[in-house]
C-alpha cells in the first residue's frame, strides 16, 4: 500500500492518487490531510504515533512550508517502510520509531522533470511520482532517480526535565479533541490523584469520564505522555493553553 498524507486539505489530495494510480495499482489509504498548515513538527509527532500500526508500506507525507524553494525531496528508509517526503525533518520521528534499534537510511530524490513541476504543488509533481517509483522498486536503492545522502535535516522534540517531585515540559500539538499534549512522560503522574499545574491543582483521572461533563483533568493519553483534557469539553481552552506554551508540574 501507499499512505498519504498531508496539510492539504481538499481537493488537492485527490490530483496526487490520480498521478500515482497512472503509475502503481498500489493500495491508497489516508492517513490524514488536515494537519495543521505548515506546521512541520505537529505532522510529525501524528506520524510518529500512526504509522507503526500499519504493515509494511511507502508512506508519502507532503507538509511542505518550503515548496518551491531548494530543499530537497527525500525517501527515508526505515526496517520495511519507505517514507516519501520533504527534507524538513517531517518523516524523521516516524523513522526512527520504525526502524528501532536500526539506522534509518536517507535517499535524495530527483524530480521526474524539472521544467514541468509546479512551485506550488510538489505534492503532485514532484512527491507523488516518487512514491510510486518507491512503491515499485523491491529496493530503495534500486528505484530511479534516488541516491544516498548523509546530508538531510533532522527534526527531535524536545526533552522534559523531570525532578523528584516536579517536571518541565512543552506543549507539542493540540488534537481535534482540544486535549493539550505534552512532551512530558505519563509515569510523572503515577500514583498521584491531584497534581499542580503552572500553580493550580488539578484531579489526575485514567479517563476523561472519571469526572463531571466540564471538569478539567491531567491524564496520560494514547501517545504516553501527560495532556491536560476537559471531560466534554477542549482542555487547551479550560488550561489556557497552546502549542510551544510550557507547562510546569509539582
Amino acid at each position: 500500500m501507499i499512505t498519504l498524507a498531508s496539510d492539504f486539505g481538499t481537493p488537492y489530495p485527490a490530483a496526487m492518487k490520480g498521478v500515482i494510480l497512472q503509475r502503481s495499482d498500489a493500495r491508497l489509504v489516508d492517513i490524514a490531510h488536515d494537519f495543521p498548515r505548515q506546521d512541520v513538527r505537529a505532522a510529525a509527532f501524528w506520524l510518529r504515533e500512526v504509522l507503526p500500526h500499519f504493515p509494511a508500506a511507502t508512506h508519502l507525507v507532503v507538509v511542505d512550508p518550503g515548496v518551491g524553494t531548494d530543499r530537497a525531496a527525500v525517501v527515508v528508509e526505515a526496517g520495511d517502510h519507505r517514507i516519501v517526503a520533504p527534507d524538513n525533518g517531517v518523516a524523521i520521528p516516524a523513522a526512527r520509531r520504525l526502524a528501532g534499534d536500526e539506522a534509518v537510511s536517507v535517499y535524495e530524490v530527483a524530480y521526474d522533470d524539472d521544467e514541468t513541476a509546479s512551485n506550488t504543488f510538489h505534492g503532485r509533481d514532484v512527491f507523488a511520482p516518487a512514491a510510486a517509483r518507491i512503491h515499485e522498486s523491491a529496493a530503495v536503492a534500486d528505484a530511479d532517480r534516488v541516491s544516498p545522502t548523509e546530508k538531510w535535516v533532522d527534526l527531535t522534540f524536545p526533552s522534559p526535565e523531570i525532578g523528584d517531585d516536579d517536571a518541565a515540559g512543552e506543549v507539542l500539538v493540540v488534537d481535534g479533541f482540544g486535549n493539550a499534549i505534552t512532551n512530558i512522560p505519563g509515569s510523572v503522574l503515577d500514583g498521584r490523584d491531584e497534581i499542580t499545574v503552572n500553580g493550580e491543582r488539578v484531579p489526575v483521572r485514567d479517563a476523561y469520564a472519571a469526572l463531571e461533563p466540564g471538569e478539567r483533568l491531567v491524564t496520560v493519553g494514547s501517545h504516553g505522555n501527560v495532556e491536560f483534557a476537559v471531560n466534554q469539553g477542549r482542555g487547551d481552552e479550560a488550561f489556557g493553553l497552546g502549542v510551544g506554551d510550557i507547562v510546569e508540574l509539582s
